[in-house]
């Protein structure tokens, strides 16, 4: 049966959706400085560890976001929307989320597949298992170039989606960016209105 359509997000799906937001760039932004060739060892590792428990959680809500996204109420798209535009949207919407899945899922593979099996302390609380696959340099260096190529694949589709959600809040004036900011407040071009009788 098809979803039925919803005018707005609700609170859940906005928190999730800045919650992964900030997750995203502060990973990029860790894995970044983590693999810097004159950090300290002993520092390094401690990135490492804080890079693949903030993947981890990363993981667990972009998961949560994409079954929510397939089995809640579908937001209806903002007025004055073609049929490529729809499209277009529909499409970054499920490339985001399942990219948002795949990055931690190949940085997952990277701690899996490496002979030197350094465990993943999530949080210092929890350790998270490796996943059941063969190690080998090779695959450690392959799962490491597609970890970074989804990654900075990300980085560019979240400039771009967010330079969509800007130009059509300052120049299309729809709802498109207040919706997702938990507001209902739509902003609309100035018209002149007709004097009264």
């Amino acid at each position: 049966m098809p979803r039925r359509s919803a005018d707005g997000y609700d609170l859940v799906a906005i928190a999730l959706h800045w919650l992964i937001a900030v997750l995203i760039l502060g990973l990029l932004v860790l894995g970044f400085l983590m693999t810097r060739r004159s950090i300290d060892p002993a520092l390094q590792f401690q990135l490492f560890q804080w890079h693949k428990s903030f993947g981890m959680l990363a993981l667990l809500l972009a998961a949560v976001r994409l079954v929510r996204s397939l089995t809640v109420a579908r937001v209806k798209p903002a007025e004055g929307l073609g049929t490529l535009e729809r499209r277009s949207a529909h499409g970054m919407h499920y490339l985001l989320l399942t990219l948002a899945v795949a990055v931690p899922v190949a940085g997952w593979m990277i701690a899996s597949v490496s002979p030197l099996e350094i465990p993943t302390f999530a949080f210092n609380l929890v350790v998270i298992p490796h996943l059941p696959v063969p190690k080998s340099e090779a695959a450690e260096a392959w799962w490491t170039t597609v970890h970074a190529v989804l990654a900075y694949s990300t980085l560019t589709l979240v400039f771009l989606h967010s330079a969509a959600a800007l130009y059509h809040h300052y120049v299309r004036h729809d709802d498109v960016l207040t919706r997702m900011l938990g507001s209902r407040h739509r902003t609309v071009k100035t018209s002149i209105e007709e004097p009264g009788p």
